[in-house]
């Protein structure tokens, strides 16, 4: 049996390995490649999540990978790492320092631990189930906003949305106190610390919304899709993190006008 702990464990291996080539690709010149969805990819994507893939393959066998470079493998196991080796290409690409590698354990199709790793900042955000969230092993948690009005509200890009999206998060986001943009997955963990109340997104990938769901949850936020629907691998992309139950709720009100 594998405890709680023991997958904290490799966690916290993965994610220094994934650092340890990222780090070393960081600022430097790179070879950028256009994949098929038309989002970059660089060496340091590939070799992060390799030398994540090798740390499984000899500690965890048996479990599964869903990873975003190089593809899924023995999604029939009772529990499958969900890999993102850099969120926020694009940040690394331009030498910003707001992105972080994501790592999601799904055991029975629910997220078990999350975890959304910041190397430049040195930020380490780790969730699990019933034991709450950590920012570099101190307590955190989302705030007790419940109102819209008094949300702030964050999103990675407008470009990210298609027209009907944006005309519904526009809407929201307009009603609430602070809009930002920009951070990549760092908006999720703003969310855990809780100095973010609402993110809402769309045309994501599992491996971009499973480990900060699993934070954002132990953290005693709320994620779902637009539908308010659990997330899991086949949801549709859209996702809204919300600090509370009662804002989650207006705001998906609020997305369905």
């Amino acid at each position: 049996m594998t405890f709680p702990s023991d997958l904290l464990r490799h966690a916290h291996a993965l994610a220094d390995a994934a650092a340890a080539q990222s780090m070393a690709w960081f600022r430097q010149p790179l070879d950028i490649i256009t994949k098929a969805d038309e989002s970059p990819v660089t060496l340091a994507d590939r070799a992060a999540e390799t030398a994540m893939r090798e740390i499984l393959g000899r500690a965890l066998p048996a479990d599964g990978i869903y990873g975003e470079e190089h593809g899924a493998t023995q999604l029939d196991a009772g529990r499958i790492w969900v890999l993102d080796p850099i969120d926020g290409t694009r940040s690394f690409i331009t030498g910003s320092p707001l992105w972080g590698t994501l790592i999601g354990v799904l055991e029975g199709g629910r997220v078990t631990l999350g975890m959304v790793d910041m190397p430049v900042l040195g930020e380490r955000w780790v969730g699990q189930a019933g034991l709450g969230a950590t920012r570099n092993g101190l307590a955190v948690r989302a705030s007790a906003c419940t109102a819209i009005d008094q949300a702030r509200i964050v999103t990675t890009s407008p470009d990210i949305f298609n027209a009907a999206d944006w005309q519904a998060f526009d809407a929201l986001s307009r009603r609430c106190a602070m809009r930002r943009f920009g951070g990549d997955c760092y908006g999720y963990a703003q969310l855990a610390g809780g100095t973010i109340d609402l993110v809402v997104e769309t045309g994501l990938q599992p491996y971009d919304y499973l480990g900060p769901a699993g934070l954002i949850e132990a953290a005693g936020g709320v994620v779902t899709d637009w539908q308010g629907q659990p997330l899991g691998l086949q949801s549709d992309g859209r996702v809204v993190a919300a600090a509370t139950p009662e804002l989650h709720r207006q705001a998906l009100a609020a997305l369905a006008v």
